[in-house]
């Protein structure tokens, strides 16, 4: 027998098949009104509410005073609008609403009135006095001429309370809390009201006040140093003390700047009318000023009747250089950045860290601009910002590690998008190697702020060819470098590369190149130059020496490099030869005795010339003719050499010459090469 619960669960599903078989629940009663924001307008809004499970179709139905039923219809969707042509002001009017589905259709309870009363304006907008700020004032659409305001209600409560306290106070506009207030007690008020005919506004935003005291607690501080912080410039920003800190009104605030070169600047800035150094966008303000040099700031705000504790920050003097050691991980959309981390807990320094901070900024915004953070405690693994974030933008987010002394390391970084877009063209490409076979490709990526999505991977090819290669776009591939290989010797190549996201590929970049040849065709190809030339100047040396021969005709010279001459090639020589042997008394004054006290010193006459390149040594053809050899000419110039002159010796000389020995034509006669080479006295009396 069966168990009486499984009758029960039987019976219940059969009710829900049934019910879901059947036509649809009624929807609510109609709630309609004309809005009055800066004026009233001219159509009818209205509202319900509907159970939507299973579908249907929902129409807005109406009926003036004996008048047609007309109707529109809205889909799904929970409201509808009538147009001021399908209804008279001040006029009876009667509107419901019908669901249908293919089961069958219901309709709503009818909702009469008059539309001259269905006149909403817009919430009041609440304002408060720094001189008073328990004395509230609210503004109104019911205020305008052709308007009066009619009723207001007025509720509040503490920041620590769910329950709202509601009172009604009639047509004011304005309302004191002063002695319903606790000092340093933040209170949330909200007003609505009605103008003297119509319908009650929406509840106002939530306004909150304060018992003014001196504020508490240390300004939240931080830096904003840009994507990529490659300047070490930042800004110094901090967020608005909430309410429950700064306890009324905050006058200003006080800055301190500590200088790497132990010296401090103190700056008195005030809040109510900003200087050009403070700027404020909403809950965020940020020094307008480069802090280069800085290296540590601190700062405090302060009210009527005091001011917070000091809250300090240290610059950073260095770039912290980004591993993936400890990566982060992003996921984002336009309304929200969620930031994950698993930090492992043997971490350098662990136990010195006080707290992190989770920071994004936006690429190419800048200083103090979208930019944003927050501190969490270490057992923190997760946040998620909420915000307006743009497609296609790179935003840039970090994970610090900060110090009880608020020295902060960064920990990881990485980019995200909201949105992915076609990527923008590679800045540079090039090739830098080229090879028989294979060559280096270089490339630059587009800049952070214009790569519009996330970069996964490169694509390069080649024209002609169906390969395509994949080149990873990581971090960690800094070098943006890829050999292309299996090429062909002396091939013509156009080479492109474009970039992928999850978009799509992007356009490509173009380049174009050609390989090398190999090594030993290059040999080959050299050596086909070089045996022609090698060849011409063997037969340019065969026909210089072959002309060098006809113009010695009878001599064989022979280049030495000895500068030291041969006496025997001398004409002088020869013919002191001949003399000694017929008179060997004649030449005795030639002989200088050794023994000597005095002798005589010669005198030596110097013509600079330039050097020849080489000296012949001639070899005389005939032993009786001493003359065989006559000097060269070089270049058409005859050759310059140095003469000895001896002052004694030459007086004696004269005296061969009158005995006929010689005679001063000889002399004239004699050439360079004797005046230059002429023999001592020595070599000739040894001769």
């Amino acid at each position: 027998m069966a168990p009486r619960w499984l009758f029960s669960i039987l019976i219940v599903n059969m009710a829900i098949s049934f019910a879901a078989a059947g036509p649809p629940e009624p929807p609510s009663k109609p709630k309609c009104h004309i809005p009055c924001h800066d004026s009233c307008g001219v159509d009818i809004y209205c509202h319900w509410n509907h159970k939507i499970d299973p579908p249907t179709n929902s129409s807005l139905h109406w009926k003036r005073e004996n008048g047609r039923e007309e109707f529109v219809h809205t889909g799904a969707s929970w409201s509808g609008t009538i147009g001021r042509e399908h209804f008279s002001m001040n006029g009876e009017l009667q509107v419901w609403v019908k669901a249908e589905n293919k089961n069958g259709s219901a309709k709503s309870q009818v909702a009469v009135f008059n539309t001259g009363d269905i006149m909403k304006p817009s919430p009041p907008v609440i304002s408060s006095s720094p001189q008073d700020p328990l004395e509230i004032s609210w503004s109104s659409i019911c205020d305008e001429p052709h308007l009066s305001l009619g009723k207001c209600h007025v509720q509040f409560r503490t920041q620590a309370e769910t329950r709202w306290h509601e009172e009604e106070i009639g047509a004011q506009g304005s309302y004191d809390f002063d002695s319903l207030v606790e000092a340093g007690i933040v209170y949330e008020i909200q007003v609505r009201c009605s103008c003297a005919t119509g319908l009650s506004s929406d509840w106002s935003a939530i306004h909150r006040i304060c018992l003014e005291t001196a504020p508490t607690g240390p300004i939240n501080v931080w830096k904003d140093c840009g994507v990529p912080a490659t300047n070490l410039d930042c800004a110094m920003t901090w967020k608005k003390l909430p309410l429950s800190q700064a306890c009324g009104h905050i006058l200003g605030y006080k800055v301190k700047l500590f200088s790497k070169h132990g010296t401090s600047v103190l700056m008195n800035i005030s809040a109510a009318e900003p200087m050009d150094c403070l700027v404020c966008d909403g809950p965020h303000c940020h020094l307008n000023s480069s802090l280069k040099n800085i290296s540590s700031a601190a700062i405090s705000a302060y009210n009527a009747h005091g001011a917070t504790l000091p809250a300090y920050i240290t610059i950073p003097t260095t770039l912290g250089k980004v591993t993936s050691e400890h990566p982060i991980d992003v996921r984002m959309n336009t309304a929200n950045l969620t930031v994950s981390w698993n930090l492992p807990s043997h971490l350098p320094d662990a136990k010195s860290f006080k707290e992190y901070v989770v920071q994004y900024k936006q690429a190419g915004s800048p200083l103090g601009k979208g930019f944003d953070w927050i501190r969490v405690n270490k057992s923190c693994t997760t946040f998620t910002f909420t915000g307006h974030f743009e497609k296609y933008r790179a935003y840039q987010v970090s994970l610090f590690a900060v110090r009880s002394n608020q020295e902060s390391r960064l920990i990881s970084s990485a980019i995200g998008y909201s949105c992915h877009g076609i990527p923008a063209k590679v800045r540079s490409f090039k090739v830098i190697s080229i090879a028989a076979t294979h060559a280096t490709l270089f490339w630059e990526p587009a800049v952070l702020t214009e790569q519009n999505g996330q970069i996964l991977y490169y694509q390069i090819g080649v024209h002609g060819q169906m390969a395509v290669h994949n080149v990873s776009a990581s971090p960690q591939r800094e070098n943006k470098t890829f050999e292309l290989a299996n090429l062909k010797p002396n091939q013509e190549c156009q080479v492109w590369i474009k970039a992928v996201t999850e978009a799509g590929p992007g356009a490509n970049v173009t380049t174009s190149f050609i390989t090398k040849q190999p090594e030993h065709l290059v040999l080959q190809s050299k050596s086909h130059i070089f045996a022609p030339l090698l060849g011409l100047l063997v037969i340019m040396c065969c026909l210089f020496a072959l002309y060098s021969l006809h113009q010695g005709s009878s001599k064989t010279c022979l280049c030495i490099n000895e500068n030291v001459p041969d006496p025997y090639n001398s004409t002088i020589f020869q013919m002191l030869q001949y003399q000694a042997k017929q008179a060997n008394e004649a030449l005795s004054w030639i002989s200088v005795p050794i023994s000597e006290a005095h002798p005589t010193m010669s005198t030596l006459e110097i013509v600079l010339t330039q050097p020849p390149v080489c000296e012949h040594k001639c070899l005389p053809e005939e032993h009786t003719n001493p003359a065989g050899c006559t000097r060269q000419r070089q270049y058409g110039k005859e050759q310059q050499y140095s003469k000895m002159v001896d002052s004694a010796e030459g007086k004696d000389l004269s005296r061969v010459d009158d005995a006929g020995s010689s005679s001063e034509e000889e002399e004239q006669d004699a050439s360079g090469y004797e005046q230059h080479f002429m023999p001592t006295a020595a070599q000739i009396r040894d001769t």
